[in-house]
């Protein structure tokens, strides 16, 4: 049955179909709602029903509590209309003009940057290039249907080549390939760009960027993507990782720190070992991040890491004074879920 859903406070309108979830329909319509991991794991797709009935699907309690169905939000990404709806929530003005296409391409180069990291370069087709936001992502098709997802690390401005960061994951049908079997000259298809977690360049607040691990990739789009229009805008990156040899790409934020005035790198480490030898940070990223900021009202913040992570550090920073309009994030997840992202 089709149902009508009205967004607030734009007054847009589209119409589901069949079965589909809030999130499928208003972006096949053309109006991009936020998201990140369309499985009901990261609440980046939370919105408020306005009026209404909802079947909420299947989520993880972590992202939507008990507390904030009482008062009115849904994980768009998994509720599905039961009526016609009045919704709240923020558009993403920009991503809906850019075209989502399933394109091939060719493995241009593998390079091993960490033992459990692969940065993959790809190649489009001649006549292709692909547009896309600093931050948002693509979907790699699998020859069985499945589909695994990798923010892209290069900015728009540098599209020869596509870069993805790709972490080994005991037990992931693509990742484990790409160690074990995958080689330069095969082909790959994918479906992109795809994700609202991408650099917003309407303020002139400092940002500060907080990464774990391979969640480095899209903060590193949106980096290089800020000093190549002249942001200006002062930007501290606070990079997370267990051990030395996790922050796989730790010259390319020192060489940032040095050429570029505005910008601090800030690595921490939460299990550092003997052998690092390591002098810098310990600990939590997002705790790093609290001992230096007390108050985070006037910055903004985009955070990419696993499911926890995000959760901790918006809970941390927003009781710290960060607007909730001022959080930005992406949270991926590994193995056999729907979004395995960087």
């Amino acid at each position: 049955m089709s149902h009508q859903v009205t967004i607030k406070p734009s007054g847009h309108l589209f119409h589901t179909q069949n079965d589909e979830t809030i999130l499928e329909a208003a972006l096949r319509e053309g109006f991009a709602l936020p998201y990140g991991c369309r499985n009901g794991a990261c609440g980046t797709c939370k919105g408020k029903i306005l009026e209404g009935s909802v079947d909420y699907g299947s989520y993880q309690a972590t992202a939507l509590t008990e507390d904030e169905k009482l008062a009115g939000y849904a994980l768009f990404c998994c509720a599905r209309p039961q009526s016609d709806l009045l919704i709240e929530v923020r558009e993403i003005g920009a991503a809906r003009e850019i075209p989502i296409k399933t394109l091939p391409c060719r493995v241009q180069a593998m390079e091993q940057v960490a033992p459990d990291v692969m940065v993959l370069s790809l190649k489009l087709p001649a006549n292709e290039r692909l547009q896309f936001l600093a931050g948002q992502y693509v979907d790699i098709l699998l020859k069985d249907g499945r589909r695994r997802s990798f923010s892209l690390a290069n900015a728009p401005h540098d599209d020869e080549l596509l870069q993805l960061h790709v972490r080994n994951v005991p037990g992931g049908t693509f990742t484990e390939s790409v160690f074990t079997q995958l080689k330069e000259k095969d082909i790959l298809r994918f479906e992109g760009p795809l994700g609202t977690f991408f650099l917003h360049e309407d303020s002139a607040k400092p940002i500060l960027f907080v990464a774990g691990g391979t969640g480095f990739a899209p903060v590193k789009a949106m980096i290089e993507h800020a000093f190549h229009v002249g942001s200006g805008r002062p930007m501290t990156l606070y990079w997370g990782a267990r051990a030395k040899r996790d922050l796989y790409m730790p010259q390319l934020p020192e060489e940032w720190s040095r050429a570029q005035p505005g910008f601090r790198f800030v690595p921490v480490l939460s299990e550092p070992v003997a052998a690092d030898m390591w002098t810098g940070r310990t600990g939590l990223v997002h705790e790093a991040v609290l001992q230096d900021i007390p108050n985070l009202a006037d910055y903004e913040v985009y955070v990419c890491g696993n499911p926890a992570m995000v959760e901790a550090a918006h809970r941390a920073f927003s009781a710290r004074g960060l607007p909730e309009g001022a959080f930005f994030s992406d949270a991926f997840l590994f193995s056999t879920d729907p979004k395995p992202a960087t």
